[in-house]
């Protein structure tokens, strides 16, 4: 894609979010400094600015505000000149607040807006209609006033949670026990549990319409990626492909543009996602959740379909193209480019996985698999992803024998004897 003559920043604490991209003379990233941070940089000299100091907050890599803030950010947003724009990757009050303070423009939409859409509780309300329409049966009570009924199992969701951390499944009365106990002040999102395979579908809003690439599959709760069952950690777009039917699919299509139409009316430019899951004993498909924010699986999207343009001549937009450009107010006549297969999966911190030596990464891309080490000691963050061309599953929460693979050279990595 042909950059506009203003340059645009990406400020990142985890440089992948930014690559959905290259860095260019207009097309700046700023990032913590990494092994792979560093690696970018090489690969684009000049254009890629990595921050070596530590998070006062929790001596990790700055976050996205510190980097804002910093020193070497105002020197580059200096160097650019005064029609230099910031991208991040979710917006905040706090990251707002230090744009303001650069006396940039920030591109993405406002903080409040992402808050209303994305918290759990007001997105009730934010929904409206399309709540009842696609929403598993729910209601919103404090902690203390939610009753065990009946052997129906249900799903309690805090307003705030990352990767599933704040949704708890609900089995049994100590269940509801166990959280009342902690929370009983607490107000949360009561819904019936849906059980069937859960898919993504990326989307951007333009000013005019709403485009929306091809779903995936979402990986969700396999060990030894992760020791929760709610938790994401990847997808597989060769799977989708297999799991649904062209009606699946426009159903998809039809609940994205129509929650992509409501953030147009609100205002909303650029990308936003949608987590769905499909109850096959009904055969219907119901929202899980409305990401408002660039989704994590966009990078490794926006990579397959321009793989898929040079390879077999695809036409259309990545997914990050087309964010750019309705962030930018810059005109879209194409369509996102179609895709049919490739797959990511990521180990996240565990109790027993608590990091990732070369040995895993090596033998991996022996194998040709790509691989992203991160920095990270928080549990359930990200420690290792690995991306595939083709799909690591063979069904839904089955590996094939890629993604047993991925998995075997995780549990023979010397740290991780336990398992």
């Amino acid at each position: 894609m042909a950059f506009p003559e203003k340059p645009v920043v990406y400020v990142s604490r985890e440089i992948e979010r930014a690559l959905g991209s290259a860095p260019s003379s207009n097309y700046r990233i700023v990032s913590g400094k990494t092994l792979y941070g560093e690696s970018v940089s090489a690969d684009h000299p000049g254009c890629v600015t990595l921050i070596d100091e530590k998070s006062a907050r929790d001596g990790g890599i700055l976050g996205t505000t510190e980097l804002l803030q910093h020193p070497s950010t105002r020197s580059l947003m200096d160097e650019l000149g005064p029609e230099a724009s910031i991208l991040v990757f979710k917006n905040t009050v706090r990251v707002e607040t230090a744009a303001k303070a650069l006396g940039r423009r920030l591109l993405n939409p406002p903080a409040s807006l992402s808050e209303r859409v994305e918290n759990k509780l007001s997105q009730l309300r934010w929904l409206g209609p399309l709540g009842a329409k696609y929403l598993p049966p729910h209601a919103a009570k404090l902690a203390k006033y939610i009753t065990w009924k009946s052997d129906e199992p249900f799903v309690v969701q805090w307003a705030h949670g990352h990767t599933g951390d704040g949704t708890s499944l609900v089995r049994a009365p100590d269940d509801l026990r166990a959280i009342q106990d902690r929370f009983p002040e607490r107000m949360a999102r009561v819904t019936a549990f849906v059980d069937g395979p859960s898919f993504t579908a990326n989307a951007v809003v333009t000013k005019d319409r709403v485009l929306v690439a091809n779903p995936s599959y979402q990986i969700t709760g396999l060990p030894p990626f992760t020791d929760s069952s709610f938790t994401t950690i990847g997808n597989d777009w060769g799977l989708a492909a297999r799991l649904l039917s062209p009606d699946d699919a426009s159903a998809i299509r039809g609940m994205a543009k129509e929650i992509g139409a409501k953030l147009q009316a609100d205002g909303w430019k650029g990308l936003f996602g949608i987590d769905l899951i499909k109850d096959e004993s009904r055969g219907r498909f119901y929202l899980i959740e409305v990401n408002a924010r660039q989704p994590a699986s966009t990078t490794f999207e926006s990579n397959l379909q321009d793989a898929a343009r040079k390879s077999r001549g695809a036409k259309g937009l990545t997914t990050f193209e087309a964010h750019l450009r309705a962030l930018l107010d810059l005109p879209i006549d194409q369509d996102l480019v179609e895709i049919s297969d490739g797959a990511q999966i990521i180990q996240r911190v565990t109790k027993n996985v608590e990091s990732i030596f070369d040995d895993a990464a090596k033998s991996l891309e022996k194998s040709g698999f790509g691989t992203l080490a991160y920095q990270n000691t928080a549990m359930n963050s990200d420690l290792l992803r690995v991306q595939s061309d083709t799909s690591i599953m063979s069904d839904h929460k089955a590996f094939n024998s890629r993604g047993t693979e991925i998995a075997e050279a995780i549990k023979r990595s010397h740290l991780n004897l336990k398992i």
